[in-house]
């Protein structure tokens, strides 16, 4: 009785805590623009300047600047993914000015150094005196001074421009003789220069952390790639659209998942109900895995999800229905629990391995979400077999042993077949 007693309070208390979490869960998963409603944008990167190079480190940047972009139009949670050698996929969901964004994206980003040379004010910054292309690609590090202080280092490609630049601005009066740093127009840093620097190299101080000081020299090496982004496939779904889709999908799914429970209690009895207990944790904690790990849930997701869950159930039936093979022989329902469990074992982890050994295929080889339909999947194989392989068998154990729910006919079999065998 006491083991009927713990089954009871562990399903109730499990369900408890499942029906209470689960609407904070629920609202807050990152849904894809399928299902939500935005755009995405495949870029191929090329160089600016004949004979340019596209470098991995180069591509990156890029993709940093671009995410830096986009949340400067006030639009969050963008994903940004480097593809191949010269490509960029990026999806914005939630957006409600889709042409401005797209507009400011393929535009290259300009860094550019200005002074206040011959300027109204100290201040206005006017003159541009170098732009990114000036630069060495790459050439901007962060070193340490004598102090340990993070400092910037950069190189110039031409080192007699950058000689007279800085004995120019060296000899102006204090306020007038600083270097403004510009990313597109916004002002990064404004260092002063105070003395002529020869040999194409130079170092920017001030008063810099370590992620501060690292920015900048991002921002500088970025300024430094001479790419140029051209568009090579678009997909825009509209909020409305995205959200009947998602609404569709839930309903399919409810509706699907209805027919499955049914179907275990009416052919499995007992096992069924546990087996239905163990799908229903099953999707909670596949759910609590999408919202932890900050999952984005796309169309390709969902049917990831539903294919998994019907997975499990094959892991439940294949197990259930070697137990009911070993009651049909005339065993006691414990021996046959034990030897149905082991029987069935090495059956479900054969296809459970090779289940994964597809989706790694589907997600080293794929793109997008090819790889986020092969990420779920293997998700939903691990938590198959944590929720209908080991706490299903575990609750099935405690029944059993309570001595209460014997009777064969508990698990589906009549007295009938295993008289006639």
């Amino acid at each position: 009785m006491k083991r009927i007693v713990a089954f009871l309070l562990i399903v109730v208390v499990s369900l408890g805590v499942m029906s209470f979490t689960s609407p904070t869960i629920i609202n807050n998963i990152r849904l894809g623009l399928d299902l939500k409603g935005g755009f995405e944008i495949l870029y191929e990167a090329s160089p600016l300047e004949q004979g340019g190079q596209i470098t991995s480190e180069s591509l990156t940047q890029t993709a940093k600047s671009l995410e830096k972009r986009i949340n400067a139009q006030g639009t969050s949670e963008p994903e940004i993914t480097t593809e191949g050698s010269n490509r960029i996929r990026v999806k914005i969901a939630d957006v409600q000015d889709e042409e401005a964004v797209r507009k400011k994206l393929k535009e290259p980003a300009v860094l550019t150094f200005r002074s206040s040379d011959g300027c109204k004010e100290a201040s206005d910054y006017c003159k541009v005196e170098l732009k990114g292309t000036d630069f060495v690609e790459g050439g901007a590090s962060v070193v340490f001074d004598e102090l340990r202080q993070p400092v910037v280092a950069i190189k110039l490609k031409d080192a007699n421009k950058f000689a007279e630049i800085t004995k120019r601005l060296a000899s102006k009066p204090e306020g007038e003789n600083r270097l403004a740093i510009y990313m597109d127009e916004k002002m990064i840093s404004a260092p002063g220069v105070h003395y002529e620097i020869g040999g194409g190299e130079a170092t920017i101080t001030g008063q810099y952390t370590n992620a501060e000081a690292n920015e900048l020299k991002d921002t500088i090496n970025l300024g430094a790639l001479p790419l140029k982004l051209t568009e090579k496939y678009t997909q825009s779904v509209a909020a409305t659209l995205g959200q009947l889709s998602l609404k569709q999908t839930i309903e399919a799914g409810v509706i699907g998942t209805i027919f499955i429970l049914a179907f275990m209690l009416i052919v499995y009895r007992m096992p069924g109900i546990v087996a239905a207990f163990s799908l229903i944790v099953f999707s909670w904690l596949l759910l609590l895995v999408f919202w932890a790990a900050g999952i984005t849930l796309t169309l390709p997701g969902i049917a990831a999800f539903i294919l998994g869950l019907g997975m499990a159930v094959d892991a439940n039936i294949i197990t259930y229905e070697r137990i009911k093979d070993e009651l049909r022989s005339g065993k006691t329902v414990s021996s046959s629990l034990k030897a149905g469990s082991k029987n069935s074992f090495r059956t479900i982890v054969d296809a459970q391995i090779t289940t994964v050994i597809a989706a790694l295929v589907m997600y080293f080889l794929g793109e997008s979400q090819i790889k986020g339909f092969a990420l779920i999947l293997m998700l939903t194989v691990v938590v198959t077999v944590l929720t209908n392989v080991f706490l299903s068998r575990w609750l099935l154990h405690l029944l059993i042993k309570s001595n209460k729910l014997n009777k064969p006919s508990y698990y589906g079999v009549k007295e009938s077949d295993i008289r006639a065998l």
